[in-house]
C-alpha cells in the first residue's frame, strides 16, 4: 500500500452526499477570448500538464464491504480524450445558449470508476469567443483547489513558457481488495492511536487535533442544538435536471461598498445575495422570512499546503436577513453576523466535528452526515472563492470571465458561487431545472442589490465630506 492517499472524512463525506438527482461535483464556465483551439491542440495542452495535478491521472479504489474510506490509484487505462471533449452550439450560439448546454453538463455525473473530472471545449458562442466548461467531482478537491487547477492549465502570459523534458508517466500497480481492506482496518486502529500519543507533542498533527476539539467543543455544541434552518419557499427536493445563469459583478464596486460602509468584501457579496434572494421572493409573490440560513464554505488551507489536492474547508452557518428592505442595514446585520461567528469559533467547532469523523468507521461517519444533512441545517449555499488577480491565458486566449458551479446537496435546489478574477466577480447560480424562471430574475437582480448598495455608499461619502 506504499505510495496512496486515503480519502480524509470530508472528501469521503462528498462521496457520501452523491445521489441520482445530488450529483457532488463543482465546476464553472470559463469564457475565453478569441478563436478557439482545435480540440486536438487543447487536448495535447491538457496531457502536457497532467503531471502539474497528477490526482487527475488517478481513480477512487474502493474497500470490500465499505469498511474504510477509498484511496486514490494511479488509472494505468487513462484515456485523457474521454475527459476533454468538443461540442458546437447550436446557431446562431450566444450566451442562453450556452446557457442551456452548461445546464445539461452539471447535470450529467461523473463516472465513479474513472479519474474524477470532465472538460468540454464549447464553440460556436460568438465571433472570438469560445468557453470552456470542467466539473470535478467535490471529493477530489474544495474551490481554492479548483484555483490550483486553473492556474496549472493557464499562463501568466499570453506566451506559454516552453515545457520542460519529463520522464514518461508510469502508473503505479492498484493493490488488489485484500490488500485495501487489510489496510483500512489497520488504519482504523492505528490512527486513533497515533493522535492520541502525539496530543501533548507540540507541532504534531496530534495536538493539532487535541487544540481543535477543546476549543471547538462549545461552538460545536451551540450549533448542534439549532441545526434546522426554518424552511423557505425554494426548499424542495429537486431532480436531476439543471438550469444555469452566470450574471457578473464588479468587484471594485464591492471593495467601494466595504471601504465605505464597512465589513469585508465577503460581506459585501453576502448582503447583495440577500437582496438580490429578497427580490426573487417578492417578484414571485412569496412571503419574505425575517431570514434564512445560508452555508459558507470557509478555506482553512494553509499556503504551504497550496497545490495539494481534498478538502480543506470548514462550514459557517450564517444568517441573511432578507426581511430587511434597507440595504445598508441588511449589510450592517450581516457584518455583525460574521464577527460574533468569527469570535465564536464555528469553524473550529466544525473542524472538531471532521476530527471525530476520523475517528469513527466509514460506515458510521457516512450514515451520520446522511442524518445531519436530513436535519436541514441551511437553506442555501454561498461560496465566494478568491481566484487569480491577474490575467490567465489558454493557447494565447485570454480568460475573459469565470463563473463557479457549486453542488446541489439534497434537499437544496438552489446554489451561489462568486469567483473574483482580474477586476470582476463572475456568479453563477446553479438550480434545479424547475428554477430557470427564478435563475433570471436571480441573474438580474444581483447586479442590482450591488448598484444599490454602491449608491448608497456614494450617498454616504459626499455626507462624511462634509461632516
Amino acid at each position: 500500500m506504499s505510495g496512496t492517499e486515503r480519502l480524509t472524512p470530508v472528501d469521503a463525506m462528498f462521496l457520501d452526499l452523491e445521489e441520482p438527482c445530488a450529483h457532488m461535483h463543482v465546476g464553472g464556465v470559463l469564457v475565453f477570448e478569441g478563436g478557439a483551439p482545435s480540440h486536438a491542440d487543447l487536448l495535447a495542452h491538457i496531457t502536457a500538464r497532467l503531471d502539474r495535478v497528477p490526482r487527475y491521472r488517478q481513480r477512487l479504489a474502493f474497500v470490500p464491504f465499505q469498511l474504510g474510506r477509498p484511496i486514490w490509484v494511479d488509472d494505468a487505462s487513462l484515456d485523457v480524450a474521454t475527459h476533454v471533449r468538443r461540442s458546437l452550439l447550436p446557431s446562431p450560439g450566444g450566451a442562453g445558449a450556452l446557457r442551456e448546454r452548461a445546464a445539461r453538463f452539471f447535470a450529467e455525473p461523473l463516472d465513479l470508476r474513472r479519474p474524477l473530472w470532465q472538460l468540454e471545449l464549447v464553440e460556436g458562442l460568438g465571433p472570438d469567443r469560445f468557453a470552456l466548461l470542467s466539473k470535478t467531482h467535490h471529493c477530489l478537491l474544495d474551490g481554492i483547489g479548483g484555483v490550483d487547477f486553473l492556474l496549472a492549465i493557464t499562463d501568466a502570459t499570453r506566451a506559454a513558457p516552453a515545457a520542460a523534458e519529463r520522464a514518461p508517466w508510469r502508473p503505479r500497480p492498484a493493490p488488489g481488495p485484500v490488500a485495501r481492506l487489510v489496510d483500512a482496518l489497520r488504519d482504523q486502529v492505528a490512527r486513533p492511536v497515533r493522535l492520541a500519543r502525539e496530543a501533548l507533542e507540540p507541532g504534531t498533527e496530534g495536538r493539532s487535533v487535541l487544540r481543535d476539539l477543546v476549543l471547538g467543543a462549545r461552538p460545536l455544541a451551540r450549533l448542534a442544538l439549532g441545526l434546522t434552518a426554518r424552511r423557505w419557499p425554494l426548499d424542495t427536493i429537486t431532480g436531476p435536471g439543471r438550469s444555469w445563469a452566470m450574471p457578473a459583478l464588479s468587484l471594485a464596486d464591492a471593495q467601494e461598498v466595504r471601504a465605505t460602509l464597512g465589513g469585508t468584501v465577503n460581506d459585501v457579496l453576502l448582503a447583495v445575495v440577500a437582496g438580490a434572494a429578497r427580490t426573487l421572493l417578492v417578484a414571485r409573490g412569496d412571503a419574505v422570512p425575517d431570514a434564512i440560513r445560508v452555508f459558507v464554505p470557509v478555506n482553512v488551507r494553509p499556503e504551504a499546503a497550496r497545490g495539494t489536492y481534498g478538502n480543506q474547508v470548514a462550514l459557517v452557518l450564517c444568517p441573511l436577513p432578507l426581511g430587511e428592505p434597507d440595504p445598508v442595514a441588511r449589510l450592517r446585520r450581516i457584518s455583525e453576523a460574521t464577527r460574533r461567528l468569527k469570535a465564536d469559533r464555528q469553524a473550529t467547532g466544525v473542524l472538531a466535528f471532521t476530527h471525530l469523523g476520523e475517528l469513527a468507521p466509514a460506515l458510521v461517519a457516512g450514515e451520520a452526515i446522511r442524518i445531519v444533512l436530513a436535519l436541514h441545517p441551511f437553506n442555501l449555499v454561498v461560496s465566494n472563492i478568491p481566484g487569480p488577480p491577474a490575467a490567465r491565458w489558454l493557447l494565447g486566449r485570454r480568460l475573459a470571465a469565470c463563473h463557479p458551479a457549486i453542488p446541489l446537496a439534497r434537499g437544496q435546489s438552489l446554489s451561489v458561487g462568486l469567483f473574483s478574477y482580474a477586476g470582476t466577480i463572475g456568479v453563477g447560480l446553479l438550480g434545479g431545472a424547475e428554477r430557470e424562471r427564478d435563475l433570471a430574475v436571480l441573474s438580474a437582480a444581483i447586479p442590482a442589490a450591488l448598484a444599490e448598495l454602491v449608491a448608497a455608499a456614494r450617498a454616504v461619502a459626499p455626507a462624511r465630506g462634509h461632516g
